[in-house]
């Protein structure tokens, strides 16, 4: 019976400092902007009465939908009890925490006034689904927390199944509540679905698996241990299906509205070429986040792992396109008051509100992705994540993972 040994990321010489101090700056940058934009005012950036959710919220839902697919590379382990995947669950838990964390950290820099966030850790209003998603979050962090220390610790291994079931349960219910966040708000056209709760599942096993396989490729390059062929078509085949997965759920969404008449106006707006958020619709998520992708993935240089990493990359740069359509997109589309009536005043009803991201929202969101490299090699550097070697001699359907 083999064995698994991880170690911690102690051979990457004085690149771990160097790279360690640039996302160190680039934290640093999306703080000030953060701080620039809490100190004028949020007129600094493209948000006003109608788009309340800007650029930054792209970025934050993106990586805590994400976190929850990463998760679920340690679920197939655990959960579903496949063995070749147990060596990755530990960074799986990992990097889930870490892009939970970079998300809320972007969530509350972009609520105005982030010291409110007391008032919604220790006010709860049951019926708003926000008030839901706080204790989701933290839940998620702790047991993911729980879970790694029973992976990680001899002692409780006997318990990992469990931890990890209940974490699965836990994170299903998380990205639930997310897509939630939006299929509950009846006056948006755009959303008020609710597919939008299977649909953001589905998106998190996309992206999750796309950024994990991105971070695993990088970290073992980095520190010279080896991946398997057998582990990356693996990983290759399981992203593909769960491409396909998510362009169903956008085919079903869309089509369904389409043939709703009081969903047509949405739809056209989205869709028919004429506005910022149908090009971005067919050019970042059709074109470069799902149809790229497979194609490249089940090609004859599928098995090229450049091309697999640039696979990933064009997912990553669809989802966040995606979350721009359904965040910004959907906003900017006039409200629908009164249903079956149209409504009009002199503050905009009716009309398309207009919105262009400024320089501090991106800065604070790309901060948010820093925070969570900078959590996951800060963390692999101290503990024992990775393992010291994936090769294919080394995985295969019995195995026993120990620590150095």
């Amino acid at each position: 019976m083999k064995n698994v040994t991880f170690r911690e990321l102690k051979d990457t010489g004085t690149s771990f400092w160097i790279v360690q101090g640039l996302l160190g700056i680039v934290i640093l940058i999306g703080l000030a902007a953060a701080y620039y934009m809490e100190t004028n005012g949020h007129w600094v950036t493209g948000m006003n009465n109608q788009i309340v959710w800007g650029f930054p919220h792209v970025f934050a839902v993106f990586l805590i939908v994400t976190a929850s697919g990463e998760l679920n590379l340690a679920s197939i382990a655990s959960v579903f009890g496949k063995a070749p995947y147990k060596p990755l669950a530990r960074l799986s838990a990992l990097v889930a925490i870490a892009h939970l964390v970079g998300g809320l950290m972007i969530l509350v820099l972009d609520l105005g006034r982030p010291d409110r966030i007391i008032v919604a850790m220790t006010s709860y209003n049951f019926r708003s689904i926000f008030t839901w998603n706080i204790l989701l979050y933290n839940g998620f962090i702790v047991l993911s927390a729980v879970y790694l220390w029973t992976m990680m610790e001899r002692r409780f291994n006997p318990y990992t199944k469990y931890a990890g079931l209940g974490v699965f349960v836990w994170r299903t219910i998380l990205t639930t509540g997310t897509g939630s966040i939006f299929g509950f708000l009846v006056s948006r056209d755009a959303y008020n679905a609710a597919i939008m709760a299977p649909m953001f599942i589905v998106m998190s096993f996309s992206y999750g698996t796309a950024i994990y396989l991105m971070t695993l490729e990088t970290l073992a390059y980095w520190a010279g241990r080896p991946i398997g062929e057998n582990l990356i078509i693996r990983l290759k085949n399981l992203l593909g299906t769960f491409i396909a997965a998510s362009f169903y759920f956008f085919l079903a969404y869309h089509l369904t509205n389409l043939y709703a008449a009081q969903r047509q106006g949405v739809e056209y707006f989205l869709l028919s070429g004429e506005s910022v958020y149908s090009q971005i619709f067919w050019i970042g998520q059709i074109l470069i986040g799902t149809a790229l992708p497979l194609a490249l993935l089940y090609s004859s240089l599928g098995h090229s792992r450049l091309i697999i990493y640039l696979a990933c990359i064009l997912v990553v740069i669809g989802g966040l396109s995606q979350m721009y359509v359904t965040i910004i997109g959907g906003q900017a589309y006039p409200l629908t008051i009164f249903q079956g009536y149209e409504a009009s005043s002199s503050f905009f009803d009716g009309q398309i509100a207009t919105y262009t991201p400024t320089i501090y929202e991106a800065l604070l969101g790309i901060g948010g992705f820093a925070v969570a490299a900078f959590l996951v090699i800060l963390a692999t550097r101290m503990l024992p994540f990775i393992p010291s070697s994936l090769a294919d001699a080394d995985i295969d359907e019995r195995l026993v993972a120990k620590d150095h």
